[in-house]
């Protein structure tokens, strides 16, 4: 692909190590003036990092950075910014009691009058189709309204490249589409857009090329319309693997867990979800969409008896349980299992062995002083060989685990007790493509065996592809329920904001 324009990034030969762990060995990477350049690799690949250099977090220990073709020597992200580079965060840095003006001209140099900053913003905002209004609070605007917040900030700042990191995870299609038309408008403008991404049909969808890393390598870049999803995921892995997520038919047999008019408030007092009912069958993947925030943590962790319910019954084998600790549901033998979405501090102790981690459910239900260390020790050599857990032993502390190996850990141990129940709330949250497949694959696996598993997850495109149903929730409200197979990613993203799904169908 020849490029016309002058590069507007260059790094070349950066190295950053910390300790023994190399990050980024003699990474290059060039990015052009109006282009969108996708940025994929696996967890630990070293993303992040060579985008912390570019962005002033880290000094590199070898190696220079270019910016319009001129040596930058970036000390800190003032430098950055100052140079025109720009980064949005996955985890928006605003102040939700202030104004989108306030946000915007926080921390920026010189005193101009509202007027004239209201100038700014607008001009802004008409020339890439952003209309928001400077006096909106934070606290009133939708998610992708906030992005665009955030993305203005940086333009305010004169960024001209910029720098966005898992951009689309808390946004619903819409907002996806959206946020994509806003990115081609500054392409079209002249601006440099980096996207650091796992979702691999919006790499397809938004990028003009795509650069491979691998284990702190660039692995090289490929233009994007001359590749495949398939062609990207064996550069980034180092192999073919089966990319497809398979949604097995099952014959359901009766519920397994029934939820009826399920209210709850939090610590606070304040309701996070309000008349929530459905049911899962033996044998069925339920699915729960929302936008981060719609009460999905709150829903798993009043199931699993972790918060206390103002109202309603939940129902596992037709034993209520509502209401119940965690203690008490284990003792009443009621076969449910509980994935947190928070592996290491919920479901696993870091400091301690894989073996130790087997006993933490079942150590209190043991009579007398001893643990019975021995079926502990059996659970744990099994779980490492069936699930194909990389570690130097099972006598190694669970922080030594990368992610993927440390959730199968937690999914191998939640499995063992034949749960009847299986809850898992966004189980391959930071995992890689093959910690993700193999993960779908155990879920799979349960759905056979007639267990009734609740999937929490942020991924349309894999709720659609895994799961028999889909349950959406918006602001602690089900808006709706409905089979995959009738059901589209528009669809839900109307749901996720609030339409029911009748009136969705009802307007096509």
């Amino acid at each position: 692909m020849e490029h016309t324009a002058a590069p507007a990034i260059e790094l070349r030969g950066l190295t950053k190590t910390f300790g023994k762990v190399v990050a980024n060995s003699n990474v290059n990477l060039t990015v052009y003036k109006g282009e969108i350049l996708s940025l994929l690799g696996e967890n630990g690949s070293g993303k992040t990092t060579l985008m912390n250099m570019l962005m002033g977090l880290y000094r590199p220990d070898k190696g220079e950075i270019y910016i319009d073709g001129k040596l930058a020597n970036i000390q800190s992200p003032h430098d950055a910014i100052s140079l025109g580079v720009g980064m949005i965060h996955q985890h928006f840095k605003l102040v939700d009691v202030l104004t989108v003006r306030d946000n915007i001209v926080m921390g920026t140099k010189g005193n101009l009058s509202k007027s004239k900053a209201d100038k700014i913003i607008r001009e802004i905002a008409q020339k890439f189709d952003m209309n928001i209004e400077p006096d909106r609070k934070i606290y009133s605007l939708s998610v992708g309204e906030k992005q665009m917040v955030e993305i203005m900030k940086v333009l305010y700042r004169g960024a001209r490249t910029l720098i966005l990191d898992e951009p689309t995870a808390v946004l619903t299609p819409q907002e996806i589409t959206r946020l994509f038309d806003i990115l081609r408008r500054m392409r079209e403008s002249g601006c440099a857009i980096i996207i650091i991404t796992h979702k691999l049909n919006e790499v397809m969808d938004i990028s003009d090329r795509v650069m491979i890393m691998r284990k702190g390598e660039g692995m090289g870049t490929v233009v994007t319309k001359e590749s495949n999803v398939r062609d990207l995921v064996e550069r980034m892995v180092g192999a073919a693997i089966d990319i497809s997520i398979q949604c097995p038919d099952v014959n359901v047999g009766k519920n397994a867990l029934d939820v009826h008019k399920l209210t709850v408030l939090n610590s606070d007092k304040v309701q996070v979800l309000t008349d929530i009912s459905f049911s899962v069958s033996q044998g069925e993947i339920l699915g729960v969409a929302g936008v981060s925030g719609s009460g999905q943590k709150e829903l798993c962790s009043t199931i699993a008896g972790l918060m206390t319910p103002s109202k309603g019954a939940i129902l596992v084998d037709g034993v209520d349980i509502a209401g119940k600790s965690a203690r008490d549901i284990i003792k009443m033998g009621v076969h449910m299992s509980f994935i947190p979405e928070d592996r290491f501090g919920m479901g696993l102790l870091p400091s301690m062995n894989i073996i130790d981690n087997m006993l933490l459910k079942s150590y209190n239900t043991k009579r007398g002083i001893h643990l019975d260390r021995a079926q502990a020790k059996k659970l744990a050599v099994d779980v490492v060989e069936q699930l194909h857990v990389y570690t130097p032993s099972i006598y190694s502390p669970v922080r030594m685990l990368s992610g993927g190996n440390a959730q199968k850990v937690l999914l191998g141990r939640e499995i063992s007790s034949n749960p009847s129940v299986l809850i898992t709330a966004y189980p391959v949250r930071g995992l890689d493509i093959n910690s993700s497949m193999t993960i779908y694959k155990l879920l799979n696996e349960q759905k056979e065996k007639g267990v009734a598993v609740l999937f929490i997850g942020e991924d349309l495109d894999v709720i659609l592809e895994l799961c028999d149903r889909v349950m959406v929730l918006c602001g602690g409200k089900l808006t709706g329920i409905a089979n995959t197979k009738e059901v589209t990613k528009e669809q839900l993203g109307l749901m996720m904001t609030g339409h029911t799904l009748e009136e969705v169908r009802a307007n096509g």
